[in-house]
């Protein structure tokens, strides 16, 4: 419940920071129109949401390359850049440009209320 429209929270998942960001209907229609053929790792953006809640995206906030934590907003993609060493995710966390060969992790969860989730 703390997260708004076009926000992001951070909270620390399994020693890791975890990504709870609710996206805006632009970063949504952003990850849709995305031909996923294009993609080095290749998922839609129904696959890495839960259904009627597409407006939040739960990803384990660490580069796939060598585990920094990409920054939201930076990269050519609106979605998250890894400054060390160049990655670049769009706004569904699926890995763009640079040297990552995935895209960002989606945990397990679940909504256990309109306010609430559980992960893992």
């Amino acid at each position: 419940s703390k997260v708004t429209e076009g926000q992001q929270v951070v909270v620390k998942w399994r020693g890791k920071p975890l990504f709870v960001r609710y996206r805006t209907a632009k970063e949504i229609a952003d990850a849709k129109d995305v031909d996923v053929k294009t993609l080095r790792d290749p998922q839609t953006d129904a696959e890495r949401v839960k259904p009627g809640k597409e407006q939040y995206l739960i990803l384990v906030g660490v580069c796939t390359h060598l585990g920094c934590v990409p920054n939201f907003g930076t990269g050519d993609y609106g979605g998250w850049f890894c400054p060390c060493h160049g990655s670049a995710y769009d706004t569904s966390g699926r890995i763009r440009q640079g040297p990552a060969p995935e895209n960002m992790a989606i945990p397990e969860y679940e909504f256990v209320s309109d306010k609430s989730l559980r992960i893992g």
